[in-house]
């Protein structure tokens, strides 16, 4: 049976939520969900995503991401799987951590993200970890790091700060805040029990008007699946658009480095080529085979060589700060 559709397009914002296999807890030492928000840190910057909300639970974790280019399922093959690695070394265990395909609802930007970001935040005070006066004191949750003066540059506060009466982006603001979720979780049990379930489970949340161009843009997208599957047009225009992006990002980097574009060594492990090769991979999802054939450094099990032990020595180019501390 043919996976569902997966429906990705610049701008994007889902709910992405996935659990551990068999319902097991994963993040239960502080250090899996640690790692986690460092692989989330790096997929965030590698990818462009914007995140309005997350939360890591015992054996889940929701994320509230926007995707300002078409790649939810690139970011999250990456995200998962550099975590299930890292995980699975530490633990000395071999294996899938989580039970099988993330879940990815899509929502309208505003109101309809902005109800999901306060579901996610809610989420320890639900499951009874902490009460709900203590809502923003739960660590491993965005609304921890959104009340910090210094937080990742991809974690958006403007959404639920201005769905919840355009609260200012300061103390008082987030105090406020945390006493409208308040208000939100004393809600009738029976309506918000009933209100949380269709949060974390509709495939779309948003007006009429957005789910019926959800729906056309379904189609439309199934209509050329079928088609580009036949004359492999979609993975030859994906290819190129990845390619035309993967070049912006290439100059922008070699200028901000000083680095000569034009005038770059022969030699394949030649120091700029290197630096260049690293910051690529640290802030993209740019393949070997691209960075070997651009950058003239020969096969690409020779590119993943050469910066295997150019790291090793000390010469990882670390991506900008993004404000991102355990």
């Amino acid at each position: 049976m043919a996976r569902k559709l997966r429906l990705e397009f610049a701008g994007a914002c889902y709910h992405v939520t996935n659990r551990g296999s068999y319902r097991r807890d994963l993040f239960v030492a502080g250090g899996a969900a640690r790692s986690f928000l460092c692989c989330l840190d790096q997929a965030c910057t590698r990818y462009g995503w914007l995140v309005h909300a997350f939360v890591i639970m015992r054996n889940h974790f929701h994320l509230a991401v926007e995707t300002p280019e078409p790649n939810l399922s690139d970011g999250m093959k990456w995200l998962q799987g550099t975590w299930a690695m890292r995980f699975n070394r530490f633990r000395r265990e071999t294996g899938r951590p989580f039970q099988g395909r993330y879940k990815a609802g899509h929502l309208e930007k505003g109101h309809g993200l902005a109800q999901v970001a306060h579901y996610i935040h809610l989420n320890p005070v639900r499951a009874k970890i902490i009460p709900v006066e203590q809502v923003g004191e739960y660590r491993w949750s965005s609304l921890a790091w959104l009340r910090r003066r210094r937080r990742p540059a991809w974690l958006i506060p403007s959404t639920v700060l201005h769905e919840s009466g355009g609260l200012a982006d300061t103390p008082a603001g987030w105090r406020a805040y945390a006493a409208y979720l308040g208000v939100l979780f004393e809600e009738n049990a029976a309506f918000r029990d009933e209100k949380h379930s269709r949060l974390c489970r509709s495939w779309a949340i948003g007006s009429a008007t957005y789910r019926a161009e959800l729906r056309a843009r379904l189609r439309e997208a199934a209509e050329q699946r079928s088609h580009f599957e036949l004359v492999g047009a979609d993975r030859d225009a994906t290819r190129e658009a990845r390619s035309e992006w993967w070049e912006d990002r290439l100059r922008g980097l070699a200028q901000s480095l000083s680095i000569d574009l034009a005038a770059l060594p022969r030699k394949k492990s030649a120091p700029e080529k290197l630096t260049l090769a690293a910051a690529m991979k640290d802030t993209t999802s740019v393949s070997l085979g691209w960075l070997a054939q651009r950058l003239q450094m020969g096969a690409t099990d020779s590119v993943a060589s050469l910066l295997t032990r150019f790291r090793a020595r000390n010469g990882r180019l670390l991506a900008a700060d993004s404000g991102f501390r355990t």
